[in-house]
């Protein structure tokens, strides 16, 4: 790993470390409500975590979402687009713990990363973007017994919430554990799959199912921090989408939804063609 990559590492550890530094959770079992709890964070990091000091964006927008009366936040919607208008997808490559432990699991084993991405795998990477529409969105349509709209995402798919979340708070909670069933177990065989997954393909949730990579992919080309290629340097060698973790065509488009701005491109770029910034 080379220092522009051990610099991202030292970031990623480093937020992921910072929004879940409630200690005193992780000994009790007890989940943070305090003022911060107000806030979000930009990537998945659960709620409902008893490490976690601030809220998970598609957590909050899930509980707008499921209110009886349906109200409009401006907070939540508002941090998404201007985090997105910002960052796009730099969030994803910094500052999502579960990117990173994904990340951390793709290292264990040792494997060669194919050169090109099958056809059927480029468009399993749609998915996530229904999980956005039929996990997020759509339930808003369907009112549960309180008039609100139902938290699919939260409640049936999320392994974040299950890793940081429902396995601590059952560890530490006999009560709980009493009363895990079947909606556990099936959370549980989805953080399965995801964890197996990433050993042998870079951040698989991140890839195919994530909402909230959805909605920055989505701002990605938009964003003011930026991807650029230097006409007069490049030399059409490739080099930059092969190397790409993402399998994004970077030649083509330096600005990809696919592109978490990990800068795994630039560091392979033996002409210095690839720049990255804030747009003036």
């Amino acid at each position: 790993m080379d220092k522009a990559q051990k610099k991202r590492r030292a970031i990623q550890a480093g937020f992921a470390a910072i929004t879940n530094s409630n200690v005193y959770g992780l000994v009790s079992g007890s989940i943070y409500r305090g003022k911060l709890k107000a806030l979000c964070v930009p990537g998945l990091n659960c709620y409902s975590c008893p490490a976690s000091v601030a809220s998970c964006p598609m957590g909050a927008l899930q509980a707008v979402l499921s209110n009886a009366g349906y109200y409009f936040s401006f907070y939540v919607y508002g941090y998404l687009i201007i985090a997105g208008m910002l960052f796009g997808r730099l969030v994803c490559g910094f500052l999502c713990p579960f990117g990173l432990l994904q990340e951390l699991l793709h290292k264990a084993p040792a494997r060669q990363k194919p050169k090109e991405a099958p056809k059927y795998m480029k468009f399993l990477r749609s998915i996530k973007y229904f999980v956005l529409a039929f996990a997020i969105i759509l339930p808003i349509a369907i009112p549960n017994a309180a008039g609100g709209g139902q938290p699919w995402f939260c409640k049936l798919i999320c392994p974040a919430g299950t890793l940081q979340a429902g396995i601590p708070l059952l560890i530490l909670n006999s009560a709980l554990r009493k009363a895990a069933g079947f909606l556990f177990s099936w959370k549980l065989a989805i953080l399965a799959a995801t964890l197996i997954l990433s050993t042998a393909t870079f951040r698989p949730f991140c890839k195919y199912a994530c909402p909230l990579g959805a909605i920055y992919a989505m701002l990605n080309k938009v964003s003011l921090y930026s991807y650029s290629i230097d006409g007069s340097l490049c030399t059409n060698c490739m080099e930059c989408s092969r190397i790409c973790p993402m399998q994004a065509n970077i030649r083509q488009n330096p600005n990809s939804a696919e592109c978490i701005r990990c800068g795994a491109c630039k560091d392979a770029c033996k002409t210095k063609a690839i720049s990255s910034g804030y747009r003036r």
